[in-house]
Formats: structure tokens, sequence, C-alpha cells
């Protein structure tokens, strides 16, 4: 009998697997490949992705145990989400999750085969996602932050901190497809309400914001309002420093505004919506099917109030409105 060492053994056993047929070795199952296709930088992108990897993970998933994760940033340019969301699908993910109405429209019309988990904050019934939010059918569902649907709040609370300004003026991104109309007709219902005037003025390039604060100031507008635009989070810098210093009390979306110096945020939790995104994208990847999952509505709402921008801009914030927030910063 021929005596072998243990060195010896392991390489002759590293030697006889390297010769086994390909089709065994293949036979070792392959991680799922979930594709993110999003309209910003990954940057703007932190705080969201680690809910929505918190989600995946609540659900049964972890990046690079047993699913793997592709992004496809457009990096503020709306007009390349179809070829991003066409390599996604040539790339045959087993789920892709836009972020926002126009990567959502973007992925649909790129694939009715590969599941899609949308997140938008627009109601995805009016911009043509969906047909019915409680049975979506086809290969699609997801988290709506229906954000339209606050409008008359962010009016509302607005107005509450600039009694005097009777002419409002809103920032909208024309290469948001529908969801521009749809937001800019959902403030325009609502300042009415309150016998108020709107000024609207595209913003679709980082120039054109510059230009828009310019009217702004030469028009002496009172107050300004920054609808939900996806294009408007990867400004964000940029949109709360051109309003500190043209002195422009300003209602924006999410509480990362009202962080990075912003007066003051109202809307749904991105946050929370990106975390239920995750839990979603898992069942499917479980085998579940999207048209069979109603899309699904937000349940968690935040106002964020910045004291010392309040300060700033010499707004006292009366001590209900206080009450009613979830985070003061000061």
């Amino acid at each position: 009998m021929v005596s072998v060492g243990r060195r010896e053994f392991i390489t002759l056993l590293g030697g006889a697997a390297a010769g086994w047929p390909l089709a065994a070795r293949a036979q070792q199952p392959m991680m799922p490949v979930v594709g993110i296709l999003n309209p910003n930088t990954p940057d703007v992108f932190t705080r969201n992705m680690g809910t929505f990897l918190a989600g995946l993970k609540d659900a049964g998933y972890v990046e690079g145990q047993n699913v793997a994760v592709e992004y496809r940033w457009a990096e503020g340019r709306n007009e390349r989400l179809p070829a991003l969301a066409a390599d996604l699908v040539r790339r045959q993910v087993k789920v892709i999750v836009p972020g926002g109405g126009p990567a959502a429209l973007a992925a649909k019309a790129a694939t009715t085969t590969i599941p899609i988990v949308f997140q938008a904050g627009l109601d995805p019934v009016r911009i043509g996602l969906v047909s019915n939010l409680n049975r979506p059918g086809g290969n699609i569902t997801g988290v709506t932050n229906v954000s339209t649907t606050l409008a008359a709040k962010r009016i509302e609370l607005l107005h509450k901190l600039t009694p005097n300004a009777r002419t409002i003026g809103v920032l909208i991104d024309p290469t948001a497809g529908p969801g521009a109309e749809i937001q800019a007709a959902d403030l325009q219902e609502a300042a009415a309400a309150l016998g108020l005037q709107l000024m609207f003025l595209n913003t679709s390039t980082e120039e054109q914001i510059d230009a828009a604060f310019a009217t702004l100031k030469r028009e002496r507008i009172g107050a300004l309002l920054l609808p939900d635009f996806t294009f408007f989070n990867a400004r964000r810098e940029q949109l709360v420093t051109l309003a500190r210093f043209n002195a422009i009390p300003t209602m924006y979306t999410f509480r990362e505004f009202a962080a990075s110096g912003g007066l003051i945020s109202y809307a749904s939790s991105i946050s929370d919506a990106y975390r239920r995104t995750g839990i979603y994208v898992g069942r499917i990847l479980k085998g579940e099917k999207p048209g069979d999952l109603p899309v699904e509505q937000p349940i968690k709402f935040e106002l964020v109030i910045n004291l010392k921008s309040a300060k700033a801009l010499g707004i006292e914030i009366s001590a209900s409105l206080l009450s009613l927030a979830d985070e003061v910063i000061e």
C-alpha cells in the first residue's frame, strides 16, 4: 500500500476538483442578482440604500452572501434611464428596483417579464405604472410615497410660516414626464383653496436653478416650494445654499434638506419606503408574483423644522407648529 501524506492528499484532492466536469461544478446555485435603477448619484442614495438592504435582510437576503446587487446611476439625467434599464434587462437580473417615477416608467418600458419593484413619490395609477393599487397585475408592484397628495399640507405649512407671501414660487423639473404636470396641477389646486398665487419655474439643470433663484429675488417672491423631483435630491446642497443666500423661506420634501440647513420639510418617510421595498424584493425572490402584491402606501410621515434656519430668516415658529414636528433641528 502506498502511503500519502496530508499535504500530498490535499494536493491530489485539489487536482481532482479542477478536473471535475464543468456541468458538475455548475450545479452550485448562483446568487440571484437585483438591479438598482436610480436617477441620482451614489452619494445621494447612501442612506436609502442602507434601509433598502435592511429590508432585504429582513426578508432573508444579505448582499454578497445569498444575493448580488448591481447599480445603475443616471447621475441626475433622466434621459439616461431607458438605456440603463435596457442594460439591466440584458444582464438578466432577477428583479429591477427603480427609484422614482421616471425610473419606474423606464423599467416598465424595458421589460414585461422581469419583476419590477418601484419606489416612487407619485400616484402609480395616475402616471400609468399600474391600473390598480390592490391588484397591480403584470410584472410590477412597489411602494409609493404619494407625495403629490401632500401638496395641500405643504402649502398650508409654508403659508403659516410666511402669511404675508401672496405668491409662492415653485420649481418644476419638466423632464420628469407626467409627474411634472400632476404635481403642478395638485399644487395649483391647493394654492387656490388658500387664495394664493403660484409662480412656476422650469429647472432641469444647475444653470436653470441659478436663473430661477435670480428670478425669485428680482420678483420679490416671499416663499418657495420644492416638489418631489429626483433631480432636486441630487442638487440638495445647491438648492439649500441658494435659498439661504437669497433669504427665501423654502418648503422642502425630505428631511435631508432640513438637515442640510433648509427651513422645513414635510413628506412621507423615504427611508421607510425603501425598507419596505427591500422586503418586497425578498418576497419576490422567494417566488411570489409582483402582480399579486398590492402597491404599498405611506404609513409614516416626517415634519422636520430647522430652528437655526428659521432664526436666520427672522421667522418665529409657533409652539403649536413645533409640537407637530417629528424632528426639530437646533
